[in-house]
């Protein structure tokens, strides 16, 4: 049996190691006429305040002043999503894939992703992985790591070139 793949996720963190993974999932669109949902999830820095400060303003209004820095970050990531794909299709501009949805969470990474892939009905995750420490070109990264191991969708981690990494 040949696997449809019409619904793609595609993760990513906006570094140069996901920009090169966006050609890799806007190849695979174009190949199977599927559509790309482009997913950015921003760790949630908000989760422990400092209790100096707590002191001095009630909970709810930090949590509202942190809610309100929460949606500012979130639009301006947005945008920045949006700059990434119409620069992709410019530099693809022979694959007529389609980007369905732009979502930027705040939250923990490889839940976000895995919770979409679900929601979404997406049929494969497309996303870069950064090697980190001593020995990087052994390693992915450990969002990536975590999605390949916790995903009942297939994955294809990308990434850069030997080339391309200096």
């Amino acid at each position: 049996m040949v696997p449809e793949i019409r619904k793609i996720l595609y993760a990513t963190d906006l570094s140069r190691n996901a920009r090169y993974a966006f050609g890799y999932a806007a190849s695979l669109a174009n190949r199977y006429g599927a559509g790309i949902t482009v997913l950015t999830v921003l760790k949630d820095t908000y989760s422990s305040h400092d209790m100096s400060v707590m002191d001095l303003i009630r909970e709810e209004n930090i949590l509202t002043i942190g809610e309100a820095d929460k949606q500012e970050i979130m639009r301006l990531v947005e945008a920045r999503l949006k700059q990434f794909c119409q620069g992709g299709k410019k530099e693809l501009s022979s694959c007529p894939f389609l980007v369905d949805e732009i979502i930027v969470e705040i939250g923990e990474p490889v839940s976000a992703i895995l919770a979409w892939v679900q929601k979404a009905g997406c049929d494969i995750v497309v996303m870069g992985a950064h090697g980190r420490g001593m020995i990087v070109n052994a390693l992915i990264g450990s969002v990536s790591r975590r999605v390949v191991r916790r995903c009942r969708k297939p994955v294809l981690v990308v990434r850069l070139p030997e080339d391309a990494q200096t």
